[in-house]
């Protein structure tokens, strides 16, 4: 191999030197990164001027530095920015590629987050890509949750964290990676040799024959371990191999033993992991040797700041400690004097601000559906830790507005090295959290009182009963529903107070209710029973669809059912690989082409026509899928593929529409908005974007107005193929979703008013869009919106359908067009009026049914009284019961307390409990008294201590709920009167 010393960045870097949590060394020079990526061209100097001591301003305590230590980190940059510099550098001079780091959202449907460096190399590891490079290294931001629980409590958990990783696709193989990764440790990074240790798999004698005899490791430092720990696999079939693991050893005093457990946290730290991938695992669980050998390395930054910086735990590193320190700031505390609870505390807001930070950049919203509502989760948790600590309102004591701003502000000043792009979001990422916190903050309050109550009724019914306390999940449910509480916060909560959580009723009832999340990936498997993988035996299809919409074709390949078959006839259902097409397949937002295939008879095969309505792409092998509607298709016949035209034309208008609308909403409500989805169809198309609030009536009138004037502008389209970086550099926008090749994008541009990166079909002219109407705007989750609109052909039908309407309306309301509003307004305030007095008559026949019965009322008690009224009443709507109570509560003395309950409808149940003053003063409390009582009605509910109302869905049980409410009141006021 062919190596070259090389440099990462045009100007030198100005690194951030942790010698205490109070203090930082910054040197005089510094670093800039494009939003591209980084360059691995020039030789990048070693720092030589002396750093200079900076004291951090924060509320902590600042302890000197010692001379020693200042000598040591003059001679040894190792901030985290310098860290992930010296690996990117050290693997960029050994022939890597420096590859930016990818999404946080990953292109892999199978996978949530990016959990690991390797994750956008996947597919060439899998052999479904050819890679690009035979080496590359990357700073790979990762997400994991599953270790949640463990943040801020152990010294390196992290939700947000970085891999450093150097990857070998059929390159170098075991040898250089065991020799570069402790070359790396002990001499770029000056980790002391006899605190290095190293785990191999049990059978990998390779691996430890280099260890011992090339490097030169002692035999004591290496440890064989087994399949759990050391042997990596990509699923029950495919890529695998051994690994092998560099750990740090903070105390070597305690010997080399046989016994020595290096996965014992306390003084051990695994740093670095080098996964040796030379298996394939086959269906019979067989390994066999893979023919192109490849190299997938991880190294956390995170653990090597904390070793190098020598600091307790991850968290003192200068990667986040400034971060915890602006907590303490706004907590008026001090971190090094704060109790452990407190510092688990400012651990878990530090590390979950960094994830949401990032995450928000990368296009996730909070929300209730999967990525966003990790990030939602990941808000409220912090919000709750923040009010733990006290800290109530934002930087300038003002108590109504939040507090995570303030550190999200700084995550981003320190996201320069990390991610360039991030600043440039700012605004919008602030103002995402701002509102999450503002709006978990108005339920945070009633729900953590709820929570209060159902945890203390949980422990009582357990006290009673002598069984273990659990929380229903019911319960837990309206909690996470109605305030907003993840059911992990609900959960941790109940925990700290013994109570253990329903877990299966609350997922009963978010199956019940759950929100079904956007469109899923459309994912061609083209796996089947009797072939590996069919993309092996089928070239990539030739696509002619921009510039034709016909073309002769030949089947390569026929799927039914996921079978490959060679012969279909009329009706059946089949999937169709051709060596080229003039469909679009479905991708970017715009949906696929519909058409026909076409089979001419020639006295060599038969007639025959196959109807198209989807066309999807796996890899660049397009897969029409259709039905056979006369004659028979055979593999290897050839078949005129034809678009719907007229289809086509409408999609191509609503996809530049689309770009069209993007600039307008950048025009008028900022350029920070970005898009977060699309929909191309042929009778409308959707755009998601993210913002904060709802559009007003004269912004969407501007919009609208914008984009017909370009329209009207009749403004030629120019398309054209660029690198990716040359793309990037003219301004063109990415759009989402999309994948790119570094080496060849098309550029779509209206002159003067769009450029966007898109393999999608678009108009020659804007003219031949005609028209444009917004027909909905409106929020599809917190931070994100959603316009719907109609173009061309579109368009023409939506005015056509309005006037339709209109026409009827009128007709009906006997009135012209222009005085419709005010017809309808009259007449919804007849209705009104007329619902109003039928519920007044409602009501005052269920007062005029309660004065007959407080004759039934009976009394508890002997030196003082109290009246209790329990009783049905019929089909009394929930509004008449409550007038009904009250009216009852009014006539009878004080004390007084009166349960009522109907069946309004069939499957509902209303109940209402009111309770007088004087019972109230006892301790009795109708919020508290009639949940129970509705949860025999399979339902739930409560109020104010003198005031409560629920509901259920068993109205065959209210006769026994009654009877057991009144059962509960003379056994509770019996015992409060002694």
């Amino acid at each position: 191999m062919n190596l070259t010393r090389v440099n990462l960045f045009d100007v030198p870097l100005r690194p951030i030197l942790l010698l205490h949590p109070s203090c930082i060394l910054v040197s005089k020079r510094f670093v800039t990164r494009t939003s591209t990526g980084v360059s691995p061209s020039i030789l990048l100097p070693r720092s030589t001027q002396s750093p200079q001591i900076i004291a951090k301003s924060s509320s902590v305590s600042v302890h000197p530095v010692s001379e020693d230590a200042k000598e040591e980190y003059q001679s040894n940059d190792v901030s985290g920015d310098s860290i992930r510099r010296r690996f990117l550098e050290f693997f960029a001079s050994r022939g890597h590629k420096v590859l930016p780091s990818a999404s946080l959202v990953p292109e892999d449907p199978t996978v949530l987050l990016t959990i690991a460096g390797m994750l956008q190399f996947k597919p060439i590891f899998l052999g479904k890509v050819p890679r690009q490079v035979p080496c590359a290294t990357t700073a790979q931001r990762c997400i994991r949750t599953n270790d949640l629980e463990n943040v801020g409590k152990t010294a390196r958990h992290h939700i947000l964290f970085e891999m450093l990783g150097n990857f070998s696709f059929g390159d170098y193989f075991k040898k250089e990676a065991i020799r570069w990764a402790w070359e790396l440790s002990t001499k770029e990074f000056g980790l002391p040799a006899n605190r290095v240790w190293v785990s191999i798999y049990e059978d990998d004698d390779e691996a430890f024959e280099i260890w011992k005899n090339e490097v030169g490791v002692p035999v004591e430092q290496i440890k064989r371990m087994g399949k759990a720990d050391n042997f990596w696999t990509s699923g029950p079939t495919g890529p695998c191999g051994p690994c092998s693991e560099l750990y740090y050893d903070f105390y070597p005093e305690r010997g080399y033993g046989e016994d020595v457990d290096l996965g014992d946290d306390t003084r051990f730290i695994e740093f670095y992991n080098l996964v040796f991938m030379q298996y394939n695992k086959t269906e019979d669980g067989l390994l066999e040797p893979l023919k192109q050998k490849n190299i997938d390395t991880g190294l956390g930054l995170e653990r090597m700041a904390q070793i190098l910086q020598k600091v307790p735990n991850n968290y003192e590193t200068d990667l986040i400690y400034p971060i915890i320190a602006k907590i303490s700031e706004l907590a008026n505390l001090s971190y090094d004097s704060a109790s452990e609870q407190a510092k688990t505390s400012l651990k878990v807001i530090a590390d979950h601000m960094r994830a949401v930070v990032y995450l928000i950049s990368d296009g996730v919203s909070p929300s209730n559906i999967g990525r966003g509502y990790v990030v939602r989760r990941l808000i409220r948790r912090a919000v709750r830790k923040g009010k733990s600590l006290g800290i109530n309102g934002d930087r300038n004591g003002n108590p109504k507005e939040a507090f995570l701003p303030t550190v999200a502000e700084k995550v981003i000043e320190m996201s320069t090295y990390i991610d360039s792009d991030v600043k440039l979001k700012a605004p919008r990422i602030i103002e995402e959290i701002r509102q999450e916190e503002l709006h978990f903050k108005k339920t945070l309050e009633r729900g953590e009182k709820l929570l209060d109550q159902k945890l203390n009724d949980a422990l009582s019914v357990a006290d009673k009963t002598k069984n273990k306390p659990y929380l229903d999940g019911k319960d837990a449910f309206l909690l996470y529903d109605t305030y907003g509480f993840p059911v992990e916060i609900t959960a941790e909560v109940a925990e700290e107070r013994g109570v253990s959580i329903d877990m299966e009723g609350f997922e009963v009832e978010m199956e019940n209710q759950r929100r079904q999340s956007q469109a899923a990936h459309n994912v061609v498997k083209l796996t089947v029973e009797d072939d590996a993988d069919i993309t092996k035996n089928i070239a990539d299809t030739e696509f002619l669809g921009y510039d034709s919409l016909s073309a002769r074709a030949v089947v390569k390949s026929l799927l039914v059912n996921g079978k490959p078959v060679i012969r279909v006839s009329e009706g059946s259902d089949v999937e169709i690989l051709l060596d080229r097409t003039p469909f679009y397949a479905e991708s970017g937002g715009q949906i696929a082409d519909h058409g026909f295939l076409y089979v001419s008879s020639d006295g060599s095969q038969e007639k025959a026509v196959v109807e198209v309505t989807d066309v999807q792409k796996s890899l660049k092998i397009f897969v029409h899928k259709g039905t056979v509607k006369s004659g028979a298709l055979e593999v290897g016949k050839e078949v005129e593929a034809a678009v719907d035209v007229d289809l086509r034309q409408r999609a191509k208008v609503h996809h530049t529409a689309t770009h069209l609308l993007q600039s307008a909403l950048k025009k008028v409500i900022g350029q920070e908005t970005s898009q977060a989805g699309s929909l191309v169809a042929f009778d409308r198309l959707r755009f998601d974007f993210n913002f904060n609030r709802s559009l007003h009536g004269n912004e969407l009138e501007e919009i609208e107005c914008l984009i017909n004037k370009w329209i009207g502008d009749a403004t030629r389209l120019e398309t054209k193929v660029l690198p990716l970086a040359d793309a990037k550099q003219a301004g063109a926008i990415a759009m989402f979703g999309e994948k790119y090749d570094e080496n060849e994008v098309r550029v779509v541009e209206v002159p003067g008013v769009s450029m966007e990166l898109c393999g999608g079909t678009h108009v020659g002219n804007t003219a031949e869009i005609r028209a444009f109407k917004i027909i909905s705007e409106q929020g599809i989750a917190s931070g994100t919106r959603r316009i719907e609109a109609v173009a061309g052909e579109a368009f023409i039908e939506y005015i056509n359908s309005r006037d339709s309407q209109m026409t009827r309306l009128c007709s009906t309301l006997k009135v012209k067009a222009e005085d419709v509003t005010s017809r309808v307004e009259n007449l919804v305030e007849e209705l009104r009026a007329a619902r109003k007095e039928a519920s007044d008559l409602r009501s005052k026949a269920a007062v005029y049914k309660a004065s007959v019965i407080p004759n039934k009322a009976f009394t508890v008690g002997t030196s003082q009284t109290i009246r209790v009224l329990v009783e049905s009443m019929d089909d009394t709507d929930a509004d008449s019961l409550k007038s009904a109570a009250e009216h009852l509560v009014s006539t009878l003395e004080d004390p007084v307390a009166v349960v009522l309950g109907s069946s309004p409808e069939k499957d509902k149940v209303s109940l209402v409990a009111a309770f007088s003053p004087g019972v109230v003063s006892l301790g009795v409390q109708a919020g508290r008294f009639i949940g129970p009582i509705a949860k025999l009605c399979g339902g739930g509910g409560g109020g104010k201590p003198n005031f409560a109302q629920a509901g259920g869905r068993k109205p065959e049980n209210l006769p026994s709920a009654l009877e057991k409410a009144r059962e509960d009141l003379v056994a509770t006021l019996s015992e409060k009167l002694g």
